[in-house]
């Protein structure tokens, strides 16, 4: 067996010993015990003998990082990767008030609790008066990821004149600590305060040198200037809308503005807003959005690399943390990245913590197959797995939770979210409080089944970036909102920015599937490619291999035909005939779609002043979550019954699982 496929097997006392940390070599069944929620058995493995290859070789290392006496206890030294203070929350920014501070304040306060579900280790409010008798409130909801004792928002300019609210992770903000011209004005270890400093030495071009996920807003108390931006491709959730008597809020979610504001408007992903303009400026241009650009040269290695490094800087945490795995390619192959990650750097760093198995999860219903083939991946790079079940009924009830939490009557959206939102809700009682999870794959590299029809590789090209663009509305919103609808946060390797131009600029030729073909049989054969290694393997082959299932599908079938029925049943033929008249923005043309729109206009009504949230959710025709431009591929999609976002609607689709 490979070095990534050694079990470390419960019977061993002398490992135990000779380690003194008996986690990492514990055998512990998890019994089911029925109902949502009931954990599949599995053995807790730990990663030590593959991770090492011999007791020599691990002996070694051992005394070359001997383990402290308390096991509770962060390693001393830089431990690379646990630096600076996470930011993860909600956000709320209610700017250019005619309100005075105190009442501005009662109503920062009753909005911010909407978000709370977000951030619940703590809150933070700062109200000032701005020039032209105007006020503004910054509030922040905080899920302390690093450093949970400190790093309370919001934060604040060596001068007090600039405050800053900000829901975020910047990955490169040593490196920008040091670009400062001074870099002594800091007053925490977060790190996201060098958007602050940097901001006053920069201004807006502060946005395009972050490396990060981000939402944030700043106000500068002497101006009465306000600059907010979101990441790159929209990994955090940031809505935008006008009040009545001209303020200006931000929201880490739409739920926040509903009732206070004229329009609610999706804020754009890339993009940065100043007061002075009022308008939206993209600091986001990368060359792979022109088709002529994205020739590259094919280079396996560099996209493996890419993909390593993008995984390892997003193992910054002091808290709990695990891995969403479903058993597909891209949350195996995070999975396996991680368990590989952490002990390549407990041989550099000697953290113990890198010591203990990673932690990751599944949910599916009873047989199905993201149960079977994540089980299978966890045995291979030996994860403390637990797979857990939900029946057809319990997500049904969970509908209208998703649908208030996600902000979206998007059909596969939901589909998809139940799943995710249930597994959240375990996954935090867990005590787990980060996740990686695989999202952002099969927009950069071509998954979908429905890419199988793709006229040629420039239409393949185009249809990517379109992709791309278009995450932010569905599955950056869903990843970001089923989990922090428990205080749980998400990274997404994939979106990096690196690993995005070593994707999307990769010559889209390699991006074709073509069924027969020696190589490119497969959709995402790039990947599969890169970390295809026969000597150490990363996943078993028949994983490494699988075809594509989409969340939804993957969890089981009878899910999506459960909620089908259901809606059959709660949906009479007079509602579908109406609804039309009672939705007039993307009027649903199913009894599901209508089924879900019903539930959404119950959390969301019609704004009686202008665009209300309905208005930020896309629509139109989609096959296996096609874009509307690529329904033209084939004949037969042009035809609206032809038409669904599962997929198995796709002629290309097989079984996964035997």
């Amino acid at each position: 067996m490979s070095w990534m496929g050694g079990l470390v097997p419960a019977r061993c006392p002398r490992l135990c010993l000779l380690l003194a940390l008996p986690l990492l070599a514990t055998s512990l069944v998890v019994r089911p015990h029925g109902g949502l929620g009931a954990v599949s058995p599995g053995v807790v493995v730990s990663p030590v003998a593959s991770s090492f290859g011999s007791s020599r070789k691990l002996q070694a290392a051992i005394q070359r990082h001997p383990v402290p006496h308390s096991p509770r206890g962060p390693a001393r030294g830089p431990v690379r990767g646990r630096t600076g203070v996470s930011m993860m929350c909600g956000v709320l920014a209610i700017t250019h008030s005619k309100l005075s501070v105190t009442d501005l304040r009662l109503k920062a306060l009753t909005q911010q609790r909407l978000v709370r579900h977000r951030g619940p280790d703590g809150s933070g409010i700062h109200v000032v008066d701005l020039p032209g008798n105007r006020a503004a409130a910054l509030a922040h909801e905080r899920l302390a990821i690093v450093d949970p004792l400190s790093g309370n928002q919001p934060l604040f300019s060596q001068d007090g004149k600039l405050s800053l609210t900000v829901n975020g992770e910047i990955y490169n903000h040593r490196a920008l600590r040091s670009e400062l011209k001074n870099p002594d004005v800091f007053k925490t270890e977060s790190d996201c305060e060098v958007i602050v400093h940097l901001y006053r030495e920069v201004g807006e071009k502060v946005a395009a040198m972050l490396d990060g996920d981000f939402a944030f807003v700043i106000v500068d108390e002497a101006s009465g200037h306000v600059f907010a931006a979101r990441d790159a491709v929209g990994v955090n959730s940031l809505y935008m809308g006008k009040g009545r008597d001209g303020s200006v809020w931000f929201a880490s979610e739409a739920k926040a503005l509903v009732g206070e504001v004229i329009s609610v408007e999706t804020f754009p992903p890339g993009h940065y807003y100043s007061s002075e303009t009022q308008e939206f400026t993209r600091y986001y241009n990368p060359a792979w959005r022109d088709a002529d650009s994205a020739l590259q040269p094919l280079d396996l290695e560099n996209i493996r690399n890419t993909f390593e490094r993008s995984v390892e800087k997003r193992l910054m945490s002091d808290v709990p943390y695990g891995v969403f795995l479903s058993g597909g390619l891209d949350s195996s192959l995070v999975a396996s990245v991680i368990a590989r990650t952490r002990r390549k750097r407990f041989l550099e760093l000697g953290d113990p913590e890198d010591l203990k198995p990673l932690k990751s999860f599944s949910i599916g219903l009873p047989g199905s197959p993201d149960l079977t083939a994540a089980k299978k991946v966890a045995d291979f790079i030996g994860t403390e797995h637990y797979g857990f079940t939900f029946t057809v009924q319990e997500g049904i009830d969970a509908v209208s939770d998703v649908i208030y939490h996600l902000e979206t009557y998007d059909i596969t959206t939901i589909r998809a979210g139940t799943p995710m939102f249930l597994l959240s809700r375990k996954v935090k009682a867990m005590g787990i409080k980060m996740v990686m999870s695989g999202e952002g794959a099969d927009e950069t590299l071509a998954g979908y089944l429905y890419f199988h029809k793709a006229p040629d590789s420039q239409e393949l090209h185009e249809e990517l970036v379109r992709k791309v663009d278009a995450l932010h509305l569905y599955d950056c919103l869903r990843a970001n909102k089923a989990t922090m609808a428990h205080g749980l946060e998400v990274r997404v390797p994939f979106l990096d920015k690196g690993m995005l131009d070593a994707t999307m600029l990769t010559d889209p030729e390699f991006k074709m599937t073509r069924k027969g073909d020696a190589t490119q049989f497969l959709e995402k054969w790039l990947m599969r490619a890169a970390f295809d290694d026969e000597e150490t393997p990363w996943l078993p082959s028949d994983v490494l291999w699988r075809q594509k299932e989409q969340f939804s599908d993957g969890v089981g079938y009878d899910w999506i035909d459960g909620l089908k029925a259901h809606a059959e049943k709660v949906i009479s033929d007079e509602d579908l005939a109406s609804a039309e008249t009672r939705f007039p923005h993307n009027t649903p043309t199913t009894k599901e779609g209508c089924y879900i729109r019903q539930i959404f206009q119950s959390h969301f009504p019609n704004n009686e002043w202008g665009r209300g949230v309905e208005e930020t959710v896309p629509g139109g025709p989609s096959v296996a979550c096609s874009t509307a431009k690529a329904v033209e591929w084939d004949e037969a999609w042009k035809d609206p019954t032809n038409q669904d976002q599962s997929g198995r609607f796709v002629d290309t689709h097989d079984s996964a699982v035997a």
